[in-house]
């Protein structure tokens, strides 16, 4: 979905070609549904974290050309924002003592990337939103060089025919006007796939669907944009309000926004392929030289690019993801839910906690959502995003309840259970389970941190701007030792 694109302009022969290349793209994937065997045997789970880049005061550093060349490794790659890089987890199975081997590769990988990014006078960031990020970094040279995210730009302006209006409620209410799609790139996430059989895919992503809420108020950590206090995740409406292709006309419409929740349960991945061609017109109409049936014919598993580059600009929090390793198909859900850090347990940690839900959930005798409307899922989701881990959310059985109370006396034990299910070693989930508990105990995520923090520094007598470059420093120190957040000292 981050494949580079040929041109900037697309005329109208493009849209309609590719419109017609999509449909079939659409309709072989469907055969293949039922003609061809896809690459479930050995389900793999992926990781990609999306990092900051700040200066020796905090600032952002608009250097990551520089740094991916000192870091030389292809598992870092760009991203929207010249102050953004990726880090890409190569996929492995999820049973077995995998988790803390991976929690101490990615910290040396991550380590070994802050050391080469020293040299050009950088240190990499884990964090939802840039605290210390303000409109004056997002006027020039703020995009990563790259024809993609140019061609991106001008077709979200192209649709929209007006200047972007960011406006965000909470205890510092924002409003300002974006000429570009720069605030897009203020928002890092860490992204979480798993390998799925296609029978397998409607239950799981229907579950993934249901735990969007309390997965997200436990992780919480982007209290912050241009210096204002807004969500528990701002990043969230953010996100949703930098894309938007819509004027304000075509909402009141009820045009479907590019940054979609859903609005239904499904019952098979094919709806969710469906959805996006019936709802959302082409961004990036790229034509590819591909006859997808007559690969399909031959034997062979088409890539079917025309339906994978507009599934990848239509952002669903919970995404399909087809795609073609060593010749064989397969289908991933890709979980863009949670945002990045505070730290690298913290990750993990919810990983581990959303793995194990997704597990017993996905086989539950009496779904989840076969109890809760589509609508109690969506209000769960934002509420967590403005509130966090003091969010009240609607759960089957219980009712409205805490954020912790429905972790601790609900959640937990699930995810324990699911987890035991996909054969994890007890050591695993208990450490990075563990950290969950003791999350939900002490009621602190990285966002409460963050603003807990700042309210003290300035207390003591900083301006806001000191405040919040103090904060990050102290944020990265804790980053940096692998502590979870809820031990951090405000």
């Amino acid at each position: 979905m981050g494949e580079e694109v040929k041109r900037t302009t697309y005329n109208r022969t493009h849209r309609r070609e590719y419109r017609r290349k999509v449909q079939l793209c659409l309709d072989v994937f469907e055969a293949m549904l039922t003609q061809t065997r896809f690459d479930s045997e050995r389900p793999l789970t992926g990781m990609e974290i999306e990092c900051n880049l700040v200066d020796t005061d905090y600032q952002p550093a608009m250097s990551n050309r520089f740094v991916l060349d000192a870091i030389a490794d292809p598992a870092y790659q760009t991203e929207l924002g010249a102050y953004n890089i990726e880090f890409n987890v190569p996929p492995r199975p999820l049973p077995g003592h995998t988790g803390l081997d991976l929690e101490k590769e990615v910290r040396a990988s991550l380590n070994d990337a802050e050391l080469k990014a020293n040299s050009s006078g950088s240190h990499i960031v884990m964090i939802g939103i840039l605290p210390t990020l303000m409109p004056e970094h997002l006027t020039d040279g703020w995009m990563s060089e790259s024809t993609r995210y140019t061609a991106l730009n001008d077709s979200i302006f192209n649709a929209r025919g007006e200047d972007i209006s960011i406006n965000i409620s909470g205890p510092e209410p924002l409003s300002w006007q974006a000429p570009s799609i720069a605030p897009e790139s203020a928002c890092t996430s860490v992204q979480l796939h798993l390998q799925l059989a296609p029978d397998d895919f409607a239950t799981n992503w229907n579950a993934a669907q249901a735990l969007a809420g309390p997965q997200l108020a436990l992780a919480a950590n982007s209290p912050y944009f241009f210096g204002h206090q807004l969500w528990s995740e701002t990043r969230i409406e953010l996100f949703a309000q930098s894309t938007d292709t819509r004027p304000e006309e075509l909402k009141t419409q009820g045009v479907r926004p590019r940054v979609w929740f859903g609005e239904r349960w499904i019952t098979s991945v094919v709806d969710l392929f469906k959805e996006n061609v019936r709802y959302f017109p082409s961004l990036l109409p790229e034509l590819s030289d591909e006859d997808p049936a007559a690969e399909l014919a031959a034997g062979r598993a088409p890539a079917l690019a025309e339906l994978r580059l507009h599934n990848g600009t239509v952002y669903r929090w919970n995404r399909p993801v087809y795609d073609v390793v060593d010749g064989r198909p397969h289908l991933r859900l890709e979980n863009r839910v949670l945002p990045a850090g505070p730290s690298v347990i913290d990750m993990l940690a919810n990983s581990a906690f959303y793995y194990g839900l997704l597990r017993t959930l996905s086989e539950a005798e009496h779904p989840v959502w076969s109890q809760m409307s589509f609508p109690v899922a969506q209000r769960n989701f934002f509420e967590a995003a403005q509130h966090g881990i003091d969010a009240r959310l609607h759960w089957p059985g219980v009712g409205e309840i805490s954020t912790q109370r429905l972790v601790l006396d609900t959640l937990l034990p699930m995810a324990y259970e699911g987890l035991q299910r996909w054969g994890v070693d007890s050591e695993v989930r208990d450490r990075f389970l563990g950290v969950i508990e003791g999350r939900a105990r002490a009621g602190r995520n990285g966002a409460t941190w963050q603003v807990a923090t700042v309210a003290a520094l300035e207390e003591a007598g900083m301006s806001r701007p000191r405040a919040l470059a103090e904060m990050l420093r102290r944020y990265c120190g804790h980053m940096h030792a692998n502590e979870p957040v809820h031990t951090w000292e405000v």
